[in-house]
């Protein structure tokens, strides 16, 4: 049974820094592509960053890109979201999304094949 959990949202000002954590049980990271999204409010899901978890490549929405940066720890069964500069448009609820078997493709922000992905409940970013 795999279970994500998200944590590390907030609201803060625009410019300023936060790190979204993902704990996951019931996987072993090598046999999934990891990955974030996010849902504005009033707005469609959109993908925010993805990891192969084998060989570290990164993936990220064009928006974010040089400002977010996606991680993992095998060790602890962790993922990451470091999100430095933040703008107002960043104000979305974000979701770790675990895709069993998936993989990378380069310029894709998300992991494939893309309706296969466990997704946590989420955690709430604001700012303003």
């Amino acid at each position: 049974h795999v279970q994500l959990v998200e944590s590390g949202g907030g609201s803060v000002q625009p410019g300023e820094s936060l790190t979204l954590s993902c704990a996951v049980t019931g996987l072993m990271f090598g046999h999934y592509c990891m990955s974030w999204f996010r849902q504005p409010p009033g707005k469609e899901r959109e993908e925010v960053a993805a990891i192969d978890t084998g060989d570290g490549s990164t993936y990220y929405l064009n928006s974010v890109e040089g400002r977010f940066t996606i991680s993992h720890d095998n060790a602890k069964n962790t993922l990451y979201l470091q999100m430095n500069s933040l703008k107002p448009e960043d104000t979305a609820m974000y979701y770790c999304a675990a895709t069993p078997g998936g993989t990378v493709v380069p310029g894709y922000a998300h992991c494939f094949p893309k309706d296969r992905a466990l997704l946590g409940l989420g955690t709430q970013v604001t700012v303003s």
